[in-house]
């Protein structure tokens, strides 16, 4: 167990030590120029969704599916495993551990990496001339210390979206939403500056309930169409009835995958650019004891159109599909930053 004092001063240390920071921005993400850049989170995304439970085998049917279906769209996909820093909740910690390259697994790091001028991929790409934007619909308040690290050029959250449609269990708006809004705010407009995005899907947060149906992208409106389908399920208690929850679970991270999906058929881009993954594994009542299920280990995936973009990625040796092998490789979350940085920087 580390000491407070001693945890600080280590970790100072490693805020401090960083490859990247002096890099001018045309020196860095050369390899992605033009594109629209989105890190997706799905939340409580686990290993266990994708083998070894009661409720894989529908998780893996949909990206096999999925798999088919952007193939035909024209995207290749790459997928293995990265090793989260926290269980069951604390999505936060996770989010940083990704954007900053080092291993936020505590409040106090969080907050350590929070007041220091630390680079996140989304402040390398604003260095490197990207528009920056965080989509977070599950934030129902200002995020001030998100706002002074991060620095990017908009947020939206669950109160400026235009959202008139139902809450559907902890999720006050559902992934479609999410993704269409975003879609008309941030890629449909003409003459911008290429975006890059975290946004966060969080139609599969605990306490689950069945999630809304999939409407035709050009009928989401304001989200009134989802009016009077499955908002009235009453949120499952994962303790009492985990057979129940993992049900729910399962058909809410299936419902993401879907989504996507389909608004990557639907919308297609040949200069956009996907990294999706997972935050953390679901609490243990569902996914099980860490030490003896899945671990912590999270799916990611990347997903583009342009060969170009998979030339750069080759030598990370991640498995073709959305469905990454049981043997793929598993990297801490706190290698992404660098990784990205350093496969889409200037070649010879």
């Amino acid at each position: 167990m580390r000491s407070g004092l001693a945890d600080r001063e280590t970790f100072a240390d490693e805020i401090e030590d960083d490859p990247f920071d002096d890099v001018p921005g045309d020196r860095l993400l050369t390899g992605l120029r033009g594109k629209d850049v989105l890190l997706v989170f799905v939340e409580s995304y686990g290993r266990t969704a994708t083998r070894g439970s009661s409720y894989s085998p529908g998780v893996v049917d949909v990206l096999r599916a999925g798999t088919e279906r952007l193939a035909a769209a024209g995207y290749a996909t790459r997928s293995a495993y990265l090793t989260s820093p926290t269980f069951g909740g604390a999505s936060w910690l996770a989010h940083a551990t990704a954007q900053s390259g080092l291993w936020v697994d505590s409040e106090g790091r969080y907050r350590q990496l929070q007041d220091s001028d630390r680079l996140s991929l989304t402040s390398a790409f604003a260095r490197a001339g990207w528009r920056t934007v965080f989509d977070v619909p599950a934030n129902t308040e200002d995020w001030p210390e998100g706002a002074a690290y991060y620095g990017f050029d908009e947020i939206y959250d669950s109160r400026n979206v235009g959202y008139a449609g139902p809450e559907f269990g902890y999720a006050p708006v559902p992934d479609q939403y999410t993704l269409e809004h975003f879609r008309r705010e941030e890629l449909a407009p003409r003459d911008r500056r290429p975006v890059m995005a975290e946004i966060d899907l969080i139609s599969s947060h605990h306490p689950w309930t069945p999630p809304p149906p999939l409407v035709p992208w050009d009928e989401v409106g304001d989200g009134s169409v989802f009016a009077g389908t499955t908002e009235d399920a009453e949120p499952v208690d994962q303790e009492a009835d985990p057979e129940r929850a993992r049900e729910l679970y399962g058909r809410s991270i299936q419902y993401s995958w879907e989504t996507l999906v389909s608004f990557l058929e639907t919308y297609p881009d040949p200069d956009r650019v996907l990294i999706v993954l997972g935050d953390h594994e679901p609490w243990s009542w569902v996914s099980g004891d860490p030490d003896y299920a899945g671990g912590r280990d999270v799916p990611i995936t990347v997903i583009a159109q342009d060969p170009a973009v998979v030339r750069r990625v080759a030598d990370w040796d991640w498995s073709p599909g959305l469905l990454p092998p049981a043997d793929a490789p598993v990297w801490p979350m706190s290698d992404l930053r660098d990784r990205v940085l350093t496969a889409f920087g200037p070649r010879g």
